[in-house]
């Protein structure tokens, strides 16, 4: 199985999910959005996948700064923030051979996107 998880090194969400992963012996490869930020082709992929509600870092800096605007954002124009601001992007992202499959960690969802 190809299995890339995107995020950073110092989020306790990632940390989690890597301890989780590593547990139960699940293969990956991990890649730090702020030093290889996605490029917008994956993103658009991730965001048809999975949809941008989902994908957004309301939590973060970043988000808090763009204010009221993002309140009426189309598709587009998240995925156009996405990809000029990878830390909008909620974190773990899991992209199984080539698709993204879940975001965030919650064991469950992860469990059944990863394993079935």
């Amino acid at each position: 199985m190809s299995l890339q998880v995107y995020g950073i090194p110092n989020c306790g969400t990632c940390k989690k999910a890597l301890q989780w992963l590593d547990a139960h012996q699940v293969a990956y490869e991990f890649i730090n959005t702020k030093e290889h930020p996605p490029t917008l082709s994956m993103i658009q992929d991730w965001v048809n996948a999975l949809g941008f509600k989902p994908m957004r870092n309301t939590s973060g800096q970043s988000y808090r700064a763009i204010g009221e605007a993002k309140n009426s954002w189309t598709d587009a124009e998240w995925i156009d923030a996405f990809a000029k601001d990878a830390m909008l992007l909620k974190r773990p992202l899991f992209v199984k051979e080539g698709t993204a499959v879940a975001v965030g960690f919650k064991e469950e969802v992860v469990r059944q996107a990863l394993l079935g």
